[in-house]
């Protein structure tokens, strides 16, 4: 897999915009830096400046990386090429949760704290709408997409089970966005057991798709 400018722009101006907001804040940022908040929003961990302002950036720039080496190392590298697009969407929506968590940590240190318990479950709910959105055209491979022996074994199987894993996903995004603003535990709660529920519905349904297959091809077509 190319990689393009009109993918990569973007996820270079999160990176650096994150390491220069990093650059301008060290030497104003107090030495006591949230890093970590409870289910109800308030700060239960704090670290240094360099935890505090570029543990996320470092961060985001090693899964930057990672993303480009999996489709080199991938044994199914060849069956990249055929979902760029949305394997590009999901690289970015990854940094754009990063960036936008790492804004709120800004926030806080210029005296503008947010209310983490609305907007995270926000933000995490629009990345899941963003993976929901491309997850059915998401072609076989060994490290994106619902990976069960039974995908990996049965293309009917991986697109069809990717395709319910999309819905799955965009209901769970459409439901933490619909109701963060309650600011209820419930909501994570809900959201983790409806997750489980629908991660084993998926796995039963994969096999029972790979059983119906005649064919059992690789969905990589080896």
């Amino acid at each position: 897999m190319k990689l393009a400018w009109r993918t990569e722009w973007l996820q270079w101006v999160l990176l650096a915009g994150m390491f220069a907001l990093a650059a301008w804040s060290w030497p104003t940022a107090p030495d006591r830096i949230p890093v970590h908040w409870g289910l109800h929003g308030q700060v239960d961990r704090y670290g240094g400046k360099f935890e505090g302002l570029l543990a996320i950036p470092l961060l985001a720039l090693a899964i930057y990386l990672l993303f480009l080496l999996l489709p080199r190392i991938d044994p199914k590298r060849a069956n990249y090429a055929d979902f760029s697009g949305p394997y590009a969407m999901i690289r970015i929506g990854v940094l754009a949760v990063m960036a936008a968590i790492y804004g709120m940590i800004q926030a806080w240190i210029h005296g503008r704290p947010v209310d983490i318990q609305v907007w995270v479950p926000a933000i995490v709910g629009a990345l899941f709408v963003v993976v929901g959105s491309v997850l059915g055209r998401v072609r076989p491979n060994w490290f994106v997409g619902v990976r069960t022996p039974w995908t990996l074994s049965s293309r009917v199987s991986w697109e069809r089970t990717n395709r319910a894993g999309g819905r799955l996903f965009l209901l769970l995004g459409a439901g933490l966005i619909a109701f963060a603003p309650l600011q209820a535990t419930w909501l994570l709660w809900a959201v983790i057991v409806g997750g489980v529920i629908g991660t084993l519905g998926l796995v039963v349904y994969s096999y029972r798709l790979w059983r119906d297959d005649p064919d059992k091809k690789s969905p990589a077509g080896d």
